[in-house]
């Protein structure tokens, strides 16, 4: 029994196990996420076609999807703190090659295995938040871990275009190596061991022929590949689309993710506790009414004034980051904790893959006409709303199969 789950152990513990998931968690998505506003210094850094400088914002999300199907037959089998000392160290190691890459080939091969070593570490934290957490603050702490995506956006991603403006594109992974370092001595300082939940005598492939047996697991795969589709096919042309269609200029576009960042951080505290102390699917619903509004009026906003803008996607990111804490909460309590590591590997790969399948389709409705203004996005906004009700759908059928992942208590905790 971990000290987070010792009745006598103080909350601090447990606090400062969830800090350090969520730095992880914290470095692994700004490093996914950052790539992206530096499209243009790499491009022409390396004399990237947009396809070319594609590949590279692919090659993480595709090498963590390959690496959750494979991690699925391990990570049952091993001490999730190795597993993350491991994993954390390989992420480190390809960020700074990243930010050492001297050709576009080799920044490549970097950004694979950051994906590889990222991507896994992220199944792992939140493999851990449902293994330390008792079912009763669960929700609370798998929102506190998933503040890391609004973090990111509200700290991390100005700060990395302000320092690639400033001192080129190789900065922002400097800095995020720099940062692995203190929290590589936070995972090995603070972060409990855990024992093997697969039985010793089953197979790799036999555990993960189990895993896959399970309805319930397939329901929840399917709840992730939704609730991560509404996203993406609507967030890689936000900012395209509030440059070209709703007038707003490259030195105000931080603002965007500055005030979005910080409402959906300020307000995820407020939506786990609410997760917490009500039916899961109630509060994923409640949530999803902003997110199809702000939905809707960003994918037909005209030229607005800035205020406007910032309503609408401050809105937008409150509503659509906020769903992840009571479907991922949800999902979460309605695996049994032998299955807990693999699912959330294979988890993980679902997510990868939906949220690339999502960008592509999104490619493919929109288009630019000869003014410059962003065409079809509209639809892809009705496409997101179609996404949003599926998920809740979903996450119905699941409740309806797994009741006490919903509640306030699963007797499904370890």
């Amino acid at each position: 029994m971990s000290a987070a789950h010792s009745p006598s152990a103080p909350v601090l513990s447990e606090r400062t196990i969830l800090i350090t998931l969520a730095a992880v968690q914290f470095t692994h998505i700004l490093d996914y996420m950052i790539i992206m506003p530096l499209g243009g210094g790499l491009m022409r850094e390396f004399g990237l076609s947009p396809a070319q400088f594609s590949h590279l914002v692919a090659a993480y999300a595709g090498a963590a999807a390959i690496a959750g199907l494979l991690g699925g037959l391990f990570l049952d089998r091993v001490d999730r703190k190795r597993a993350l000392v491991g994993l954390y160290l390989g992420f480190a190691v390809g960020t700074l090659a990243c930010a050492l890459a001297p050709t576009h080939p080799t920044l490549l091969a970097a950004r694979i295995v950051s994906g590889v070593c990222g991507g896994l570490a992220g199944a792992v934290v939140v493999a851990m938040v449902g293994d330390v957490v008792p079912p009763e603050r669960r929700g609370r702490g798998m929102a506190f871990v998933m503040s890391a995506f609004p973090l990111a956006s509200v700290a991390g991603v100005p700060l990395g275009i302000t320092l690639s403006n400033r001192f080129g594109w190789h900065a922002p992974f400097f800095l995020l190596a720099a940062l692995s370092l203190p929290i590589l001595f936070a995972i090995g300082r603070f972060l409990p061991h855990t024992a093997p939940s697969a039985p010793p005598s089953e197979s790799p492939f036999g555990q993960m022929r189990a895993l896959l047996s399970e309805p319930i697991h397939w329901r929840s795969f399917a709840v992730t590949a939704a609730l991560v589709g509404a996203g993406g096919c609507i967030i890689p042309f936000m900012a395209p689309s509030l440059i070209a269609n709703a007038g707003v200029s490259d030195a105000r576009l931080p603002w965007v993710y500055f005030c979005g960042g910080l409402a959906t951080f300020a307000t995820t505290p407020l939506i786990g506790r609410l997760t917490d102390r009500h039916d899961k699917l109630h509060v994923l619903a409640a949530l999803t009414l902003p997110a199809i509004a702000s939905t809707l009026l960003i994918t037909h906003l005209g030229p607005s004034p800035l205020p406007v803008v910032l309503a609408v996607t401050t809105l937008f990111f409150v509503g659509m980051s906020g769903r992840f804490g009571p479907a991922s909460t949800l999902v979460a309590n309605a695996v049994e904790p032998r299955f807990r590591g693999g699912f959330m590997s294979l988890n993980s790969a679902v997510q990868q893959g939906a949220s690339a399948l999502a960008n592509l389709l999104g490619g493919l409705l929109v288009a630019r006409d000869v003014t410059g203004r962003l065409t079809g996005y509209g639809r892809v906004g009705w496409v997101a709303v179609f996404a949003f009700l599926l998920t809740l759908f979903l996450a119905h059928r699941l409740r309806a199969a797994a009741p006490h992942a919903a509640r306030n208590h699963t007797p499904l905790a370890p």
